[in-house]
């Protein structure tokens, strides 16, 4: 971790969240899990990802943005990929991509800021609060380890009022430095009763620094009699240098990272990374079959690496964005601010090769002109949360939602 992460480090565990209850104890048992979210700043557009082109309407909204049948990669239902989603075709064929369709909550706000604080605390109302993973944080976080963001900062959704995920840049945590100097920087961490308030919170940050530091450190050494790293089984996986420190947006880098981490043994059970900007206003064909190359090449070469290593199989990975775009085409070759949108969920062991949730009609939208959801993202985080991280999710989101059958 460099200078800019270690210091959003220290920042993260300054808590500035209003106090909650105590979420219900969990259980630690499960077949699936690390939870691997991908976060799409901007607001993806949903239609030319999942492309409605069996749907007259479709071409009619959107003359030149739009893609002929003969483009697209079909799926089923009269529905196919993005041209430059290959890879993720090909895990829907093997059954191991799943797509929830119509995605979003009750009036939903199209302000980039306020609608990804809503998605990222899941408090419908506001936005204002902790995490919904950062409350998940709050219940089962015994260390810096247990959730992980790769990049410089350390998004909300990972904030709890207690606890905090790690955030790193790289796959090994350094201090600048001599031995003396990271010697009375760790001296200064130490807890004492007259370190109270902010204080105890930078304190406490900068021991959580350093825990992580010696479990990468750890991780990163060679097993001792063959066994994995970090983990004592049969098989032997370091933590490699990952070429280096992750460059912003670079969500493949990223990924590799994670999967460097899973594949060693990491502790996670949560990973974070992020891909922007689809805020595709303007000029969107290109720029938006750019951002779903690269999304759709991180996401392959990401289970590609972790192929037959152990635990594989349970991985479950998941995107998300704050809201879809318009139906219809803007007068600057793009699409504005709009609301349902599909998501895409990952991995050998979810029931993909299927939809979840209906089509938004392109026909019957709300007074805005908008697609109307049928999935609220409450009942996508319920699923996760239940049948991934064993977690009793009313605890965590305030009530009880119907959870799916993707995993």
């Amino acid at each position: 971790m460099g200078a800019a992460a270690a210091t959003a480090g220290a920042l993260a565990a300054i808590r500035p969240w209003e106090q909650r209850a105590k979420p219900a104890s969990v259980s630690s048992s499960g077949t699936f899990g690390p939870l691997v979210l991908i976060t799409l700043y901007g607001g993806n557009d949903g239609l030319n990802t999942v492309i409605p082109y069996n749907d007259p309407a479709y071409l009619s909204l959107r003359p030149n943005l739009g893609y002929q049948a003969s483009e697209a990669l079909p799926l089923a239902e009269g529905l196919a990929l993005n041209p430059k989603l290959p890879g993720l075709q090909s895990l829907w064929k093997r059954g191991h991509l799943a797509i929830v369709r119509g995605v979003s909550y009750p009036n939903p706000n199209l302000s980039h800021f306020a609608s990804m604080a809503i998605w990222q605390t899941a408090n419908v109302i506001d936005g204002t609060g902790s995490g919904w993973l950062g409350r998940w944080l709050d219940e089962v976080g015994d260390g810096p380890e247990r959730a992980i963001s790769v990049g410089a900062t350390l998004p909300p959704i990972l904030r709890g009022d207690k606890e905090t995920a790690a955030a790193i840049i790289g796959p090994t945590v350094t201090l600048s430095g001599d031995s003396a100097f990271q010697e009375a920087y760790a001296a200064m961490q130490t807890a004492s009763p007259d370190r109270v308030g902010l204080v105890a919170d930078v304190a406490s940050s900068g021991r959580d620094l350093l825990a992580l530091r010696q479990r990468l450190t750890d991780l990163q050494a060679p097993p001792k009699g063959g066994g994995r790293a970090g983990a004592g089984t049969a098989g032997a996986a370091t933590v490699s240098d990952g070429g280096g420190v992750v460059g912003p947006n670079d969500v493949r880098s990223a990924l590799a990272v994670v999967s460097d981490l899973i594949t060693a043994g990491a502790a996670a059970q949560v990973y974070q990374v992020s891909l922007a900007s689809f805020d595709t206003h303007a000029d969107e064909k290109a720029n938006h079959e750019r951002l779903l190359g690269e999304l759709d090449t991180a996401v392959t070469a990401f289970f590609k690496g972790l192929a037959g290593s152990p635990g594989a199989d349970s991985v479950v990975l998941m995107t998300y964005s704050e809201f879809g775009r318009r139906p219809g085409e803007n007068a600057s070759g793009g699409t504005d601010h709009g609301t349902a949108a599909p998501l895409f969920v990952v991995g050998p062991q979810v029931r993909g090769g299927r939809f979840y949730g209906e089509e938004p009609s392109l026909t019957r939208l709300d007074t805005n002109g908008n697609l109307l959801s049928n999935i609220d993202f409450r009942q996508v985080y319920a699923t996760v949360l239940e049948k991934v991280l064993r977690t009793d999710s009313r605890a965590i989101l305030g009530s009880r939602f119907q959870t799916l059958d993707f995993v």
